[in-house]
């Protein structure tokens, strides 16, 4: 403890030492004033740097995050050496909006909006637009060139105290986001995805993350740089793009305790408002899937039938016809089982490849579907008319800004239609769920399907597990697949109450119920009921406890129930106290879903009077609580 207090100190007065050495021009500072921004301009390098700060209830403020380098290139202008022009003082804003999805249905903010005016020796102009928030910053490039222009590579730094852990996953081969979070104490030379979650001090954690990407712009990733373990360059996947009036996407850091990053609306704060008009007809909900167990199943009408079935047994109000449903054979076609679930009150959402990546050696159709605008209005036409209520579509070609505009098409031309929208093999959603209210989830994750790709999902994944509501999940929803007690092809050591805790953990709008019918169909009727009245969007999201990896505590609330998630990431027995308090309002009843024997997977099922009594976690266990409050 000694050597780790003096770790920190010693950080905290090299921040106070670096500052002195430059010139510390202006301040920018949170509403509530916890969080502190230095525009510190760097004469000799003409380099002009963020360095934040964070502090809460009086204590002595921290070093949380420098961005040591701003820049971009714009035309033939290269934009990274450059001095102070200007500085315009904030200005208060009072953020107030609805979600149908995310981690609460009313969300609001405070933040004050800086601007810094920029130029380099030739009178090229730069705008750093800064956002200061409660709980972290954002800030974005604006052009101040006239007409069109080629905006070539960001380089953006931003640096991490050396030995401090992190999070953070590598760049994966077909730049889906499916790759781990492993925790690690240092950067190297490598390309890696966001978001990426830093401890900066014992209290104080950081989450490095983007919003607002649009039309003009290319999502971001980042890189490790050679010799340098404690700094990371944000760069968008396009080297070159031509627009006018460009404006970069939001770099954004969540700044605060763990609960301020897992709490945080940041992302969608930052996104623009709904724009395809009225969203009455948005239905999210829990879907039966099909694909976890049987792959190819969605060409055998027989088994489509199946996980119909179970929709309506369970009384889910959606099933998911994944790939290949064009190929359909066994007695059926795709309009059979569109009209079959439709007479048992369950509605259809239908899967598509992209057609911009995975369109060959095995690649499943059907293809080329959406891709031109005419083909595109056809299809969802057609879906329309036949009740079909939303699609998923995979397999997308990476983040460059081809893939970001056709994205937005998808989006606006469903809403259109009237269908739901569920992106796979595809980027992070970057706030794109307030924007077009019809994305109701997202891959962008390591799910339950990695179970068919291999057994090297089987040791990590309770882990990872306990890791995913600090990282990905925080930035919007997310599509894991989650709740399986049986095995696919290859097996896994979490425990069933783990399992079902997942459901309550993981955010998302449309929440996939991975495993088949008859391994549902074998759990208690409780379990059966717990998922037959499960919701998939909530009114709050708090983190009662937990660390990334360790475990994790949640709590979400739809109306006047709580529904609380445990997921014990480590190899080791847990005991979790739930504090009643921070529920409010008086507890009307309880009912507690734990495991009783992992080795023979059965459960405990109970209606405590006290829910403050400890409850035992088992190896890569956990649990679910629903509270009834008045």
């Amino acid at each position: 403890m000694k050597k780790s207090v003096f770790s920190f100190l010693t950080l905290a007065f090299f921040w106070v030492s670096l500052l002195s050495c430059h010139g510390v021009t202006n301040m920018m500072k949170s509403p509530n004033g916890n969080i502190l921004v230095n525009v510190v301009e760097t004469a000799d390098t003409k380099t002009v740097s963020l360095h934040v700060s964070y502090a809460r209830a009086g204590a002595p403020q921290i070093r949380a995050i420098d961005f040591s380098q701003l820049g971009i290139t714009m035309g033939d202008t290269n934009l990274h050496s450059f001095s102070l022009a200007g500085f315009q003082e904030g200005r208060r804003e009072k953020i107030d909006y609805q979600m149908i999805s995310g981690k609460r249905s009313h969300c609001s903010n405070e933040v004050n909006t800086y601007i810094i005016n920029l130029k380099d020796d030739y009178s090229n102009k730069l705008d750093v637009e800064v956002k200061v928030f409660n709980d972290g910053i954002a800030f974005r490039y604006v052009s101040k060139m006239s007409g069109k222009i080629s905006v070539g590579p960001e380089s953006t730094v931003f640096e991490v105290p050396d030995g401090h852990s992190r999070w953070i996953s590598e760049w994966d081969w077909n730049q889906a986001y499916e790759s781990l979070y492993p925790r690690t104490s240092s950067a190297e030379a490598k390309h890696y995805q966001l978001p990426a979650l830093i401890q900066s001090d014992t209290k104080c954690f950081v989450l490095v993350t983007e919003a607002g990407v649009e039309r003009h712009n290319s999502a971001a990733s980042i890189y490790g740089q050679e010799g340098k373990s404690s700094a990371y360059t944000i760069r968008p996947d396009e080297n070159a793009i031509a627009v006018e009036n460009f404006t970069s996407p939001w770099r954004v850091a969540i700044i605060g305790s763990l609960s301020d990053i897992v709490e945080s609306t940041i992302v969608t704060d930052l996104a623009p408002e709904n724009r395809i008009g009225d969203i009455s007809w948005i239905k999210p909900g829990v879907v039966s899937w099909i694909y976890w167990a049987y792959n190819h199943g969605s060409k055998d009408f027989q088994i489509v039938k199946q996980y119909i079935d179970m929709a309506a047994k369970l009384n889910l109000p959606y099933v998911l016809i994944d790939a290949e449903w064009d190929e359909m054979q066994n007695g059926g076609s795709i309009k059979d089982a569109i009209e079959y679930a439709d007479k048992l009150g369950v509605g259809c959402l239908i899967w598509y490849n992209s057609s911009t990546a995975w369109v060959s050696n095995g690649a499943p159709g059907p293809f080329y579907r959406l891709n031109k605008p005419e083909d595109r209005e056809r299809e969802f036409a057609w879906l329309e008319k036949m009740g079909v209520k939303g699609v998923k579509i995979d397999f997308f070609k990476g983040d460059l800004q081809e893939t970001m505009e056709y994205c937005i098409d998808l989006l606006e031309s469903a809403a259109k239609h009237h269908l739901m929208v569920n992106f796979h093999g595809a980027t992070l959603p970057r706030g794109w769920q307030r924007t077009y209210p019809n994305l109701l989830s997202t891959e962008a994750v390591r799910g339950a399907e990695w179970y068919n790709n291999g057994p090297q999902f089987t040791e990590p994944a309770a882990c990872h597990n306990a890791t995913l509501p600090f990282t990905r999940n925080v930035v919007g929803p997310m599509d894991y697949t989650p709740c399986t007690f049986s095995d696919s092809q290859f097996p896994h050591i979490t425990t069933h109450a783990h399992e079902l805790s997942l459901t309550v953990l993981f955010e998302s709008a449309l929440q996939h119920l991975a495993d088949k019918p008859e391994s549902y169909y074998a759990q208690p009727k409780e379990v059966q009921d717990f998922l037959s009245q499960l919701p998939s969007t909530w009114d709050d999201t708090k983190l009662l406890e937990g660390y990334p990896g360790d475990y994790v505590v949640l709590a979400r609330r739809k109306g006047n129930k709580w529904y609380i998630g445990c997921a014990n990431g480590s190899s080791i027995d847990r005991f979790v106290t739930i504090d009643p308090s921070v529920l409010g309002g008086k507890i009307k009843g309880v009912q507690l879903f734990e495991d009783d024997d992992p080795a023979s997977h059965t459960w405990r099922i109970s209606n405590p009077h006290n829910i403050s009594n400890p409850i035992k976690c088992y190896p890569r266990g956990g649990f679910v609580m629903v509270v009834d409050v008045k």
